[in-house]
């Protein structure tokens, strides 16, 4: 039922959502030089690597892009249209491919890089036990990321030491818990978070989990 709601929403968000891609490609073109879309090695089920696409939201540096470490939401290498796009997630919307492809779902952990699969314990590696996807509940409660990234002096070492670690739990807490119904108050509450309209209790019922987060940002500013 999950496939068929994926290859069924992904053409039909093809679709409705055409208008819009086609105005934010004709931006992207306008204000930087470089290619529309930005493509990227990423893990999905199984730690099967596939090529995720975004609209590119970083300055015409391919290598960069490709390579960089975790960056600052405020950094110069950003431009001004994708800032707008990554804090509305419009940057996300070449995805649907992705989920039509079979590579990603509409919910599920977000792709990882290979790169940072090293960091990981047999346990953790047991989000690939499910499709990787656009939105999920660690997606959701860290909607606030690159403002935590914005706060701290080493984005990179904050990213693998704390967050990372976080999100996984997160994951495993959706792949505990999933189901199709749940996976529809998840696209909801992914709308609803970029309008600020819900809170991470609603999407995550676990208080000692979600406590985590109040701990880490405790953290900024002293050790990071």
């Amino acid at each position: 039922m999950k496939r068929l709601f994926d290859i069924v929403g992904s053409i039909i968000g093809l679709i409705v959502f055409s208008p819009i891609m086609i105005i934010v490609a004709i931006g992207i073109k306008l204000t930087s030089r470089g290619p529309i879309l930005f493509s990227q090695r990423r893990l999905t089920m199984g730690m099967r690597e596939f090529n995720i696409y975004k609209f590119r939201s970083m300055v015409s540096n391919e290598f960069r892009e490709k390579n960089s470490v975790q960056i600052k939401g405020s950094s110069n290498e950003i431009t001004g249209i994708g800032k707008f796009m990554r804090r509305t997630k419009i940057d996300e919307l070449p995805q649907f491919w992705n989920i039509l492809k079979g590579d990603m779902s509409f919910i599920g952990p977000r792709p990882e890089l290979p790169r940072r699969l090293k960091y990981y314990d047999e346990r953790q590696r047991g989000i690939f036990t499910v499709r990787s996807g656009i939105s999920s509940p660690a997606s959701i409660v860290f909607s606030d990321e690159e403002y935590l990234m914005n706060r701290v002096k080493d984005p990179e070492k904050f990213y693998i030491e704390q967050i990372m670690p976080y999100k996984i739990e997160l994951n495993l807490y959706y792949i505990k818990h999933q189901s199709f119904f749940y996976d529809i108050w998840l696209i909801v509450a992914t709308g609803l978070k970029i309008l600020n309209k819900v809170k991470n209790k609603d999407v995550v019922k676990d208080e000692k989990l979600l406590e985590e987060k109040d701990k880490m940002v405790e953290m900024i500013g002293v050790e990071y």
